[in-house]
Parts: C-alpha cells; structure tokens; sequence
C-alpha cells in the first residue's frame, strides 16, 4: 500500500466517523475500511475490554468467525492489551502462547486502543500470509487508530 493510499484511508475513516460516537457502528465501519483497503486479510476487527470480566469480548469486525473471549495477557491479542504496545508477528505459530481462532491466520498485527487513559481494547487484524504486516503497516496502523480513538467516547 503506498503511502497516498493509507493517507487516503486515514482521512476517510475521519471523514467517515465525522460527528458519529455510537461505538458500534463506528468499529464497524473502520473494520469495513480495513478490509476493503488492505489486501491478503483473513480477519480484521476489534476486543473491547470488559472490567467486569477483566476480558477483551469480540467487537465488530470483517472475516471469519473469532474467538469471543481472550484473557488480558493470553495470545497476541491480550499480550497487545496488556502491555499497550503494537505487536506485529510475522508467524504467529512461533508468538507463545498464541490463541488460533482460525487456523488459517499466519500473521498478525494487534493496536492497542486508548484514550485519556482509559484503556478500550484492541485492533486486530490477521493474514494468511506469513510475514504480512511492514513497519511501514504499522505506523499506518498506528495513525488510524489515533484517529478513531478520536470519535470513541
């Protein structure tokens, strides 16, 4: 993806989620643009946290089904939570631990989402393709989801 298309896809999603706060339907579209911009995608979505459960629960997202609950600091997923860094796995059968909802998925990039403090949950996104995600994906990944924590309440 060049970098005039992620810029695209950056200034779309604010566009898009321009003066909507439902939660829902703004994950939704985001996982939707996602999908449609990236290529060689098996699953891209969304875990919120719940404290009540001290889990990360599917949200909306684009793919295959998904497992419904990760514990915070199980598989790329909660580890991505727990330790609020960008986790970008070339092979996800080599991270410890791994959680495979969906045998097909090689590798992986989750994001955390965060906002004043206030930790929401992830951005996760899976390929078949081992070795998928760039430095370059993530620095676009990290930038969408600056903006989307933007129009999140």
């Amino acid at each position: 993806m060049s970098e005039t298309q992620t810029s695209l896809m950056n200034q779309q999603l604010d566009a898009l989620l321009y003066n909507e706060t439902n939660l829902v339907a703004n994950l939704a579209n985001a996982s939707a643009l996602i999908n449609s911009t990236y290529t060689d995608l098996n699953w891209a979505g969304f875990y919120l946290y719940s404290s009540e459960t001290n889990s990360l629960d599917l949200g909306p997202f684009q793919g295959k089904v998904a497992c419904m609950h990760i514990k915070v600091g199980a598989g790329v997923v909660g580890t991505a939570f727990a330790d609020q860094q960008i986790h970008r796995v070339a092979n996800v059968h080599e991270f410890p631990g791994h959680i495979a909802c969906d045998s097909a998925s090689n590798a992986e990039i989750v994001v955390p989402l965060t906002k004043d403090g206030r930790k929401i949950g992830v951005m996760d996104i899976d390929s078949p393709s081992l070795d998928r995600f760039t430095a370059e994906n993530e620095l676009e990944l990290a930038e969408f989801a600056k903006i989307l924590v933007q129009h999140i309440d």
